[in-house]
C-alpha cells in the first residue's frame, strides 16, 4: 500500500519510512513544516511534477487535503522541508494555501497520510489556489506516473 506506483517514478522521505509515523515537528502538535521529500525516476516527457498530500481517514466526506502543489519543476529531486515555495501552492481543506501537518481528533485511531507524485505532461499554469479535486480534474489526461508514499499517525488513545 504504501509504495504504490505506474512506472519508474518514485518519492521517498529521509523523515518517515513507508508506513511510519510522521514525526511530531511535521504535523500540527509540532512546527507543521512539511517534510523533505525525494523524486527518483521522474519520466523525461515530464513537463511539471504534482504533490497532493491527503487523508482518507478524516472524518469528513471527501477526507482532508493537507497539501496541494502543483507545476514543481519536472528536474526536481526532491522538495526540503517547507518545500512548497518550490511550485504553485493550492488550497488545503482549511481553505488555506500551503501545506497544514497532520492533526486528527484525539482519540480517533490511527490516520494514513497519502503523499501522491504525479508527473505531467504539461505545465497546468493554472493559478494558485487549486483544490486538489481542481487539480486531479486538470490533471487528469495528463499523468504520465505516479507514485506514492504513505505516512501515519495519532493523537491519544488509539
Amino acid at each position: 500500500m504504501s509504495d504504490m506506483h505506474l512506472g519508474a517514478l518514485r518519492i521517498t522521505s529521509p523523515d518517515f519510512e513507508p508506513e511510519a509515523r510522521i514525526p511530531e515537528r511535521h504535523t500540527a502538535d509540532g512546527d507543521d513544516v512539511s517534510p523533505a521529500l525525494v523524486f527518483e525516476s521522474v519520466p523525461s516527457a515530464a513537463l511539471s511534477l504534482a504533490l497532493v498530500c491527503h487523508d482518507p481517514d478524516a472524518p469528513k466526506t471527501h477526507g482532508f487535503d493537507h497539501w496541494v502543489l502543483y507545476d514543481i519543476a519536472p528536474d526536481r529531486t526532491d522538495l526540503g522541508r517547507g518545500g512548497a515555495r518550490l511550485g504553485t501552492e493550492g488550497q488545503n481543506s482549511l481553505g488555506t494555501l500551503g501545506y497544514r501537518g497532520p492533526a486528527p481528533p484525539p482519540g480517533h485511531g490511527l490516520h494514513h497520510y497519502y503523499f501522491h507524485l504525479y508527473a505531467l505532461d504539461t505545465r497546468l499554469d493554472a493559478p494558485g489556489g487549486l483544490s486538489r479535486r481542481e487539480l486531479l480534474d486538470l490533471a487528469d489526461e495528463h499523468i504520465l506516473e505516479q507514485a506514492r508514499l504513505v505516512g501515519t499517525y495519532s493523537v491519544g488513545a488509539g
